[in-house]
This record gives structure tokens, sequence and C-alpha cells, in this order.
């Protein structure tokens, strides 16, 4: 088990990376490709589709408007992040009205709780993980910045990992991840700080035109760091919720895609807005 979640692990950082230093289309497919994995996942794992082996209505609705989401997203970016933010927006908003239209005229088929889960996956799934196509496309030096997102989400589960086991004595959410310390969770934020304060100098500051204060980069690696760790949390609770293990069995070793990307899915948009904020002020100064 170790060697095949180790090599999946590796084979894993190499498609990750190949992918977001091309970018462009094929960042842009494959994420989309991700989101409809992730969307089926979710729904799955909260009972949307029921037993029946048709999807059903919602989930169709659902996987039609994350294909209307990326094909919108790629084609407004071209004029800007701003009109991206404003068509992710729009494109909610609708596919809210989608999942009504379908509880509504498909009536009693569906629960209301089926209608709700789908517009949750939906948002949880293909939504938050746009924010690594905006990171990487919406910024001129986004190649550079979409790694922070790996920092705050990856980089701070290893210094988590690497602190608990060495001082871990007090349990964080022994229910979701008995496993987890409070220690750890210290560490891995603490690290996830130094790590963005690193890399902001060495790699942001010398060889693009941005420049982020450390302080500031230590206080988004910190928040990046504490809000990836209450979406793994988040991710461990739905699957207790729906006694399920795995959300998949996509990638061997791991298990589909939320439980490998779980952490990176909800750290992608803080460190998005926090970048996103920080170029306004420094147009506006």
């Amino acid at each position: 088990m170790f060697r095949t979640r180790l090599l999946s692990g590796i084979l894993l950082v190499v498609i990750a990376l190949v992918v977001l230093l091309t970018g462009g289309s094929l960042l842009a497919v494959v994420l989309f490709l991700v989101s409809m994995i992730a969307y089926l996942e979710l729904t799955d794992a909260c009972k949307v589709r029921g037993e029946e082996m048709d999807p059903g209505a919602p989930v169709k609705a659902g996987l039609v408007m994350t294909l209307l989401y990326y094909a919108l997203l790629g084609y407004t970016l071209a004029w800007g992040v701003q009109t991206a933010l404003c068509t992710m927006v729009l494109v909610i908003v609708a596919a809210f009205l989608a999942f009504l239209f379908v509880y509504v005229f498909s009536f009693p088929k569906y629960h209301a709780n089926q209608i709700m889960a789908a517009m949750f996956s939906f948002l949880y799934g293909p939504v938050m993980l746009s924010f690594l196509y905006l990171l990487r496309e919406g910024f001129d030096d986004g190649i550079y910045l979409v790694w922070f997102a790996f920092l705050a989400s990856w980089g701070s589960d290893t210094c988590a990992y690497c602190v608990g086991v060495l001082f871990g004595k007090h349990k964080m959410a022994p229910n979701l991840s008995p496993k987890k310390s409070v220690e750890g969770a210290v560490g891995g934020i603490v690290g996830a700080a130094l790590l963005f304060v690193l890399y902001t100098h060495f790699v942001i500051n010398s060889c693009t035109d941005i420049v982020l204060s450390l302080p500031f980069a230590a206080a988004l690696g910190a928040v990046g760091a504490l809000i990836s760790m209450m979406g793994d949390l988040a991710a461990s609770a739905v699957k207790r919720d729906h006694e399920i293990k795995d959300y998949g069995k996509l990638i061997p070793g791991h298990g589909g895609i939320m439980d490998r990307f779980d952490s990176v899915i909800v750290a992608a948009p803080i460190v998005f807005g926090g970048i996103f904020i920080a170029m306004l002020l420094s147009a506006g100064g």
C-alpha cells in the first residue's frame, strides 16, 4: 500500500507540474475533467444519484453547468480577471436556478436535500477548483503565483505531519481525523507562513514584477494553511456523515479527486483573494 501510494503520489506531482507549467487550454481542459469527477464523487457521496444507474436530472444539470462554467470562464478571462469573476457569479446564479427548475418540474421525484446537495457539490467541486485556473491564467505572473495554493495546502500538510509526529499530544478533531493534533496544526500554520515568506522573497519578488510584503506573505500563508486544514476536515466530515471510506478509487493509494485535493480546493480561493486584493491595493497606491 505504501509503495502504491508513493508511486501514484509522485506521478500526480509530475502531472501537476506539467499541466500548471504549461497552463492555457491544457490547464482548462484538465481542471474541467477533474471538476467533473469531483462533482460526481460528491453527488455520489451525498446520495444525490440514489440507487439507480441513471445519474438523474440534478446530476446531469450540474455536469452541464460545469461545462458551461468552464467554457465561459475561459472565454471571458481574455477581458481580465474581474470580468471572469463577474461571469463566475452569473453562472453560479444560473446553476442555482437550473437546480430549482429540476426540483420544481420533476417534483416529487427528487427531495430538497438532493437538490441542495447537488448545488453544494457544484460549488465545492467545480467552482472552488476553478480558482487554480484563475490564479494561473488571471495574472501576468500566474505561473509563479499558482504554487502558493499548493504551499498553503500540501506544504502546510507536510509541516503539520512532521510537527505532529514529533510533538503531537493533543487531538484536534478526534471524531474526524484521530491522527491530527493541535501541535501539528500550529506547525502547519507556522510552516506555511515561513514557506510563503521564503517563496515570496526568493521567487516572487526576485523573478517577477510583483512586489509582495513579507508580512503580507506570512499572513496569507497562515490563513491559507488554516483554511486548508478546515477543508481537509470538512471533506472527512462529509465522508463520516455518509459512512464512506474514500470518495473514489481513481488515484491508487489515495482514493478519489476529493480525497487528494480536499485542502487545495479551499486554499486556492483564499490565495487568489489575497493576491487579487494585494494587486488592487498596489494599483490604487
